[in-house]
């Protein structure tokens, strides 16, 4: 309550008289409760690496059996064997201690900067959905690439293991880059404008760096394998996914639930569809 100043005149008002009655003050909260959807993410993938540790895992690189066993994504488990699963599973499945740290870190990040444009429900959907979308681009590519060895040696050893969280990280990217130029959003325009380039420099940086590491591993073989179709694949379908939304922040919130239904069903949709033509590739 602010200070008092009497007003002049034979009657001296109380203090506060007149005047609305004081809010009550709103205690903060806690970093998790304001994201939730983006703690639990990184919790499970954080959990899922213990647990491979406490199982005798090398905790700087695993053996591609070591992460099939996990539940990491493989061509011939998922076209050949049906075993579709892995499409999510994969994503929550590290190769090294330092993969995940990057991994966490970025979606930590972009995580806690969409939570509050695409709700708790948005999060962990743009991340399933995306992630799922970069695995299946993954697999497409890799089948075609390496379709000629398998007709040839029939051993699932010609197709790479993918593995990680960064496929779904690249979808929030993705997403965000859409929902962050809405003009319902109260933020100065500025703001918004330096926050959205600061995701598209992201995005452009971690895919130029990666298809660099991937052409000079032709040369040098270096050891590291980039993904860089499960990024695509998934930074194209996170712009997918927020193409029919608005952002929650600044927006009733009926229209954000329905909006959030529609881009959920939308690339559904598309998955499944995706999904139905991988099967039907020749095996």
């Amino acid at each position: 309550m602010g200070s008092y100043s009497p007003t002049p005149g034979p009657e001296i008002l109380p203090p506060g008289a007149g005047m609305p009655p004081p809010q009550p003050v709103r205690k903060p909260r806690p970093g998790w409760a304001a994201a939730p959807a983006t703690y639990l993410l990184v919790g499970i993938n954080c959990a899922v690496f213990l647990a491979m540790l406490t199982r005798g895992l090398s905790v700087w690189a695993p053996t591609p059996d070591q992460l099939v066993s996990w539940g990491a994504d493989q061509t011939g488990y998922v076209l050949i064997l049906g075993e579709w699963w892995r499409i999510v599973t994969a994503m929550f499945v590290h190769v090294g201690i330092l993969h995940l740290a990057t991994n966490m870190w970025c979606l930590w990040n972009l995580g806690l900067l969409a939570e509050p444009l695409m709700g708790s429900v948005g999060v962990l959907a743009v991340y399933i959905l995306t992630g799922a979308a970069g695995n299946l681009l993954s697999n497409c590519v890799n089948w075609w690439m390496n379709y000629s060895d398998w007709i040839r040696f029939h051993d699932f050893g010609v197709f790479p293991a993918g593995a990680g969280a960064s496929g779904a990280v690249f979808g929030i990217a993705g997403a965000l880059i859409v929902l962050l130029k809405s003009n319902r959003l109260p933020v100065p325009p500025l703001e918004l404008k330096k926050l959205r380039r600061s995701v598209i420099y992201f995005a452009a940086l971690n895919l130029i760096l990666g298809l660099s590491i991937s052409g000079g591993n032709m040369f040098v073989h270096s050891g590291l394998n980039i993904d860089n179709m499960a990024h695509v694949g998934g930074f194209t379908s996170g712009l997918l996914f927020a193409a029919p939304m608005v952002p929650r922040l600044g927006s009733p919130r009926s229209v954000f639930n329905t909006r959030l239904r529609v881009a959920i069903a939308m690339v559904v949709g598309v998955l499944v569809l995706f999904g139905f033509y991988l099967a039907q590739l020749p095996k």
